[in-house]
């Protein structure tokens, strides 16, 4: 098999899955291998080759499915919410909480919401998906002064975000983030139901309150790279905006 020969599939599979709905699943390897008169190795590299390009997912026991990716838009004048981004993406968010504990932050995190280490926080370990298929699974500390009843909250109502404005009566607004793109590991490479070990995006963010400047939750977020496109905002692109923000900034 030749490099060529597989590549030469994948493109012109790839033309063809342009016009097919997210979802559609793509032709199995035997078919493929009958199709196109080459080995099943040839076959599944194609199929590999288009993984790598973001274009179709594996299920294991399922077969292969075209993927959708939705622009995830990161900037300092969006809310900070799961459920509203993937809505003004055009796309269905939901989230499951997996687990919930009143835990003791451990010293990155209690360092993040600049309390002391062992300070009791709510932990969660959500599930996120994209149109029900999952997209992310994450980790989340939060402030328990900020809303003491969070369980009983995320029970009725599954952003976090709206929580927080609802039952605590805080604004959040993101006040840092980190993304990189890395290898997850075995645990979190199973939650997103990946049968490679994938580069995913990784994203990290402290939330503060809008009004008072008190930090009230520090997340750590994995992302599939086939559902979402990770995209920062910085600043503004209204050159009238951009003066106004250096001139606070050389005044400050």
């Amino acid at each position: 098999m030749t490099e060529q020969r597989y590549r030469a599939i994948a493109d012109e599979l790839e033309c063809e899955i342009a016009g097919l709905r997210p979802g559609t699943r793509l032709d199995s390897e035997h078919t493929l291998m009958a199709r196109f008169g080459v080995s099943r190795a040839a076959a599944r590299a194609a199929v590999q080759e288009l993984e790598r390009r973001l274009r179709v997912r594996r299920v294991r026991g399922s077969g292969t499915f075209v993927s959708e990716r939705i622009d995830y838009v990161i900037s300092s004048d969006r809310r900070p919410s799961w459920h509203r981004t993937v809505l003004e993406a055009g796309a269905e968010p939901r989230s499951v909480v997996l687990e919930w504990a009143l835990a003791p932050l451990p010293a990155e995190c209690a360092q993040r919401l600049e309390v002391a280490d062992g300070t009791v926080a709510h932990h969660m370990l959500r599930l996120s998906f994209i149109n029900d298929v999952v997209a992310a699974c994450g980790s989340e500390w939060v402030a328990y002064e900020a809303v003491p009843d969070l369980a009983a909250g995320m029970g009725v109502e599954e952003s976090l975000d709206e929580v927080l404005r609802q039952m605590g009566h805080v604004r959040a607004v993101r006040s840092w983030c980190r993304v990189a793109s890395d290898i997850p590991t075995p645990e979190v490479q199973q939650r997103l139901q990946l049968i490679t070990a994938a580069p995913v995006w990784v994203v990290e963010s402290v939330n503060r309150d809008a009004d008072t400047g008190r930090p009230l939750t520090y997340s750590k977020s994995w992302m599939r790279g086939d559902a979402v496109r990770v995209v920062m905002e910085i600043g503004s692109s209204d050159p009238a905006n951009s003066a106004n923000e250096m001139k606070e900034v050389v005044q400050q």
